[in-house]
């Protein structure tokens, strides 16, 4: 019974083919990682300082009219070390604060008041678009698209045939951001009142959908 009905298992004629949708887009936010790092002797007296100044940057976040949700802290530390040289204990004491800002005019000025508040590491910033789901969607469209053209044009050459419906419909889409960049401290010096500061190269996001697809041939 089984051979029986393997025999009557009909192969349906398809194409498998592969298509590819990209978009750029321009960032419109970013995340900012900042860092306060104190040292001392004292484990108590450094773990103070440290968040003597992470108060200050918080305030600093807040007056610049980010969003409680939109800011966070991401690491505290408080670690001992030893100096086999000296044969003396000391203590590092740090804070990682990550800030989603939703407008990058505000970037300038915001690190400026960072810096002024006591922060003594950029670890970085990442470049994002606030409308990732709609390009995500647009460049899928265009996967698809790509892929039907593609199965046309194969098709096209074989008389008698065009292609049908898809079969089957699978993705590995991604999105390249570009790199975080790190910022030394000595770029956020203050200019001449006179003279508009750019600190950033905000480049493009590269958004790809990529997906395979089966066609039924007709």
């Amino acid at each position: 019974t089984t051979m029986v009905q393997a025999q009557e298992v009909k192969q349906i004629p398809q194409i498998s083919v592969s298509g590819e949708g990209k978009i750029k887009v321009t960032p419109d936010e970013a995340t900012i990682t900042v860092a306060v790092e104190n040292s001392g002797k004292d484990a108590t007296e450094v773990k103070k300082l440290n968040d003597a100044t992470v108060e200050k940057v918080l305030k600093a976040i807040k007056q610049a009219g980010i969003a409680p949700a939109d800011f966070q802290s991401q690491r505290v530390n408080l670690n001992k070390n030893y100096d086999y040289n000296t044969k003396k204990y000391s203590y590092v004491a740090n804070q990682t604060i990550s800030i989603h800002l939703k407008d990058l005019k505000k970037y300038d000025k915001l690190m400026m008041d960072l810096v002024d508040s006591g922060i003594n590491n950029i670890q970085g910033v990442a470049f994002e678009s606030s409308k990732i789901k709609e390009f995500e969607r647009q460049a899928r469209k265009e996967a698809m698209l790509n892929a039907k053209e593609k199965a046309t044009d194969y098709v096209s050459v074989l008389a008698g045939q065009k292609v049908g419906k898809a079969l089957l419909i699978s993705e590995n889409s991604a999105t390249n951001y570009p790199r975080p960049q790190v910022y030394a401290m000595k770029s956020m010096a203050m200019e001449s009142d006179s003279m508009p500061r750019e600190t950033l190269a905000i480049g493009e996001i590269e958004i790809i959908a990529t997906i395979n697809v089966s066609f039924i041939l007709e």
